[in-house]
């Protein structure tokens, strides 16, 4: 089937052949032409932000809530450069999104032209591939090979920049067009060999740990994962980017490893003889100093990206392939070992993590003036809203605590911004979670300073229906960097206090003037009515403002850069590894 129509309807025509229903954007110049066909969809919801940021991280949001591909869309110039942060922070952590950008036309291009800007190049280091489309009858093509790569292998973003001349242009569609992807393979099945190398380690060791990264999420196999950990009686540990992939309720689970980890997560891996990582790239702050990281451990290292394999720490056994099929493949392994009478003994193993976990558990300071603790919140969140609810978090203390102290049961309950650490992620994430799964309860936790950067998506939240909740954890200052300031440099607080103190802005009045409903909680024995009060309301977003002490700190800690053994559980307080080594 073929059709005339100009390049701008060949490319929502495309869209709808894809499988797109929800697009952010902002239109401008460039991207003009494609505006005006997109009005006529009867399939493709076009979401107007407020800013181009908040349309990246609204498709991040809606890509992880759904495991679709996420779109945005934006004109040239300053419209593309301002999605230049939510591509890195989808590739960062491996977001399937499109990011659809107008550029001038193809014999402008060069000119310095107005709106200008070669967002091609600036994203090439930022993107799993981008495209610069000159020519009209290359539109569907392109677009079916930018959803195919961004949504196979390793995810990740794409960018289809398509000059405003070629969108104008007539051309012939036809669909399904044929893909030109040569080279393109995502090897997905591992090798047979590596797999049973693998599980010879995991019967042979005496201390191992499943170090579970977002990759095992990303390949839909937490069912197997629980399996393969059952099957073994092997601790695991799960990353921020893997949180709820293994049940938090879990006897096996000890945590999340790390800079912020506990303290038997981070003691398995530094005492542990074999780790298995699944989907995690040992990134720097699970490893603290590499020289260090996991001195008596041998490393299997399973992921479908083959970059990430040796990358950070030596694999003894690298395994390439999607995690579903690794783990499935492991499993029958595994069971042909015990089959011949081999089998692990973890009894002494578990023995050391679970005094490591009854002596250091995760704790916080209570203040006598009353002052409300933000890990209270975050309990009292997790214990009203409960598992089956999404949480978005920001980044700095605000996501750290997120992280610890709410039960995560099920995958994809947590997202967040991990590899970028993008402050001003929370609520378009939010908001395009909520769009992808209407359905579900969707919280966002966010910092104030975080909150300060994109609150302008309340707007697009109270205009377009999506009741999503806010906690903003308001503390007045730009939190992580404050307690570094605390630990690292004498106290000297530069250019960390935001003076909300003076209520600039009352978050409250804020929430009313963009058509949200405003809380406020300040003390303990407030917080639980103030929750119940905003899951009561469900027509128009809800943002409460705690207020929490302003030198609340995240406990656990390795300070950048040195050893996970170094790590704190409080100021000037380490654990003992001494009986354990």
């Amino acid at each position: 089937m073929t059709e005339r129509m100009t390049g701008a309807q060949a490319l929502v025509k495309a869209l709808e052949h894809v499988g797109v229903d929800t697009v952010f954007g902002i239109p401008g110049g460039a991207i003009l032409p494609a505006y005006d066909p997109l009005l006529d969809s009867t399939k493709v919801r076009h979401v107007l932000v407020r800013h181009e940021q908040g349309a990246g991280h609204a498709a991040e949001g809606y890509a992880q809530a759904t495991g679709k591909v996420g779109v945005c869309m934006a004109t040239s110039g300053p419209g593309a450069t301002n999605l230049v942060t939510p591509i890195a922070d989808a590739y960062m952590d491996s977001v399937p999104i499109v990011a659809i950008t107008g550029q001038v036309a193809s014999n402008a291009i060069g000119t310095d032209a107005f709106q200008e800007a070669d967002i091609v190049g600036i994203t090439m280091p930022t993107t799993k591939h981008n495209f610069l489309v000159t020519d009209p009858a290359d539109i569907p093509r392109t677009i079916a090979e930018a959803f195919h790569i961004a949504s196979t292998g390793r995810p990740g973003p794409v960018l289809v920049d398509i000059a405003k001349d070629a969108l104008q242009a007539m051309t012939t569609f036809s669909w399904p067009p044929v893909m030109q992807l040569p080279g393109y393979r995502p090897v997905t099945r591992p090798h047979s060999k590596q797999i049973r190398e693998a599980a010879k380690l995991i019967v042979e060791s005496k201390r191992p740990v499943l170090y579970v990264g977002g990759g095992v999420h990303k390949a839909r196999a937490s069912q197997e994962l629980r399996k393969l950990a059952e099957l073994t009686g092997m601790p695991v540990i799960t990353t921020l980017m893997a949180r709820g992939t293994f049940p938090d309720s879990h006897p096996q689970h000890l945590g999340m490893p790390g800079m912020h980890g506990s303290v038997a997560a981070v003691g398995s891996l530094q005492r542990g003889d074999l780790i298995v990582a699944l989907g995690a790239r040992f990134d720097d702050r699970v490893t603290g100093d590499l020289a260090t990281f996991a001195p008596y451990a041998k490393v299997v290292h399973a992921d479908i990206d083959p970059a990430e394999i040796s990358k950070n720490r030596h694999a003894d056994v690298p395994i390439v392939g999607d995690c579903r099929e690794v783990i499935g493949d492991l499993i029958t392994a595994v069971e042909n070992e015990y089959a011949n009478g081999r089998r692990g003994d973890y009894t002494e193993w578990w023995a050391t993590l679970n005094n490591y976990r009854s002596t250091y558990p995760l704790g916080y300071e209570e203040y006598e003036d009353g002052t409300l603790a933000p890990q209270y919140v975050m309990e009292r969140l997790s214990a009203i809203v409960g598992p089956d609810a999404t949480y978005v978090a920001g980044v700095g203390q605000h996501q750290m605590w997120a992280a610890q102290f709410i039960g995560y049961e099920h995958p994809g309950t947590f997202i967040n911004s991990g590899g970028a650490g993008t402050m001003g992620f929370a609520i378009p994430a939010a908001m395009g979670a909520k769009m992808g799964r209407p359905e579900r309860t969707v919280w966002a936790i966010d910092g104030d300073g975080c909150f300060q950067m994109t609150n302008q998506e309340l707007a697009t939240c109270a205009l377009e229906g999506v009741p999503i909740k806010i906690a903003v954890i308001n503390n007045g200052n730009l939190g992580m960097v404050r307690q570094w300031q605390t630990l690292f440099y004498n106290e000297r607080y530069s250019n960390t206090n935001l003076q909300t103190v003076r209520r600039i802005p009352d978050f409250v009045k804020l929430a009313e003037a963009y058509g949200c409903v405003g809380l406020r909680c300040e003390r303990a024995e407030d917080v639980d009515a103030t929750i119940k009060k905003a899951m009561e309301i469900n027509d128009v977003p809800v943002v409460i403002d705690f207020v929490v002490h302003q030198d609340a700190m995240v406990w656990p800690m390795v300070a950048a850069g040195t050893s996970n053994d170094d790590i704190k559980v409080a100021r000037d307080m380490a654990p003992k590894w001494d009986s354990e080594d």
